[in-house]
């Protein structure tokens, strides 16, 4: 690859970062070529575009987008992968605990960085597979509004029913 080259490389790299408001870096360090090739193929399948590119471009990439990604740099080491997604921030965390099923301990997770918050270090994983995407957030929030309407509504419904049938009890009894 020619300087020009990379120049232009990179400032594709920068858009696609800021076009993409959530993505991860993994390290895919020890993965055959097929393993690669079948796991871009299962984030295919979910809607998740998988790129392996050189951390020094990354590096450049990031500090053109604008934000302040310095706390990222210190992961950007030995082999990364990149895995960019526009909604549902979590599926590429669900990707690679799936994948790990597979391939034991690979590909490990680097960094991730969702909505605006950065995420530091495989441990972080599990956080980032519990997290809910926008329109299940959206859905409990309507679930949760919708809940107190429901039981007024039942309690009024069930109270009349009781006091017909009381009543109904009085006068048969008369």
């Amino acid at each position: 690859m020619t300087k020009e080259e990379k120049i232009i490389y990179v400032q594709e790299l920068a858009e696609k970062f800021k076009n993409f408001p959530n993505f991860y870096i993994a390290d895919t360090g020890g993965l055959s070529v097929a393993q690669i090739n079948e796991l871009r193929g299962k984030c295919y399948q979910a809607e998740i575009e998988l790129r392996v590119i050189k951390n020094t471009l990354i590096r450049k990439a990031l500090e053109q987008t604008g934000v302040d990604y310095t706390d990222m740099y210190p992961a950007l080491k030995q082999t990364s992968a990149v895995f960019f997604v526009k909604e549902n921030p979590n599926k590429p965390a669900k990707l690679i605990k799936e994948y790990r099923k597979i391939v034991k301990d690979k590909p490990v997770l680097k960094a991730a960085y969702v909505e605006s918050s950065l995420f530091m270090g495989d441990a972080s994983l599990d956080a980032l597979v519990a997290l809910k995407s926008k329109d299940e957030l959206i859905g409990d929030i309507i679930g949760l509004l919708q809940s107190p309407a429901k039981n007024v509504i039942s309690a009024l419904q069930s109270g009349g029913g009781k006091i017909a049938g009381i009543l109904k009890t009085l006068s048969e009894k008369q």
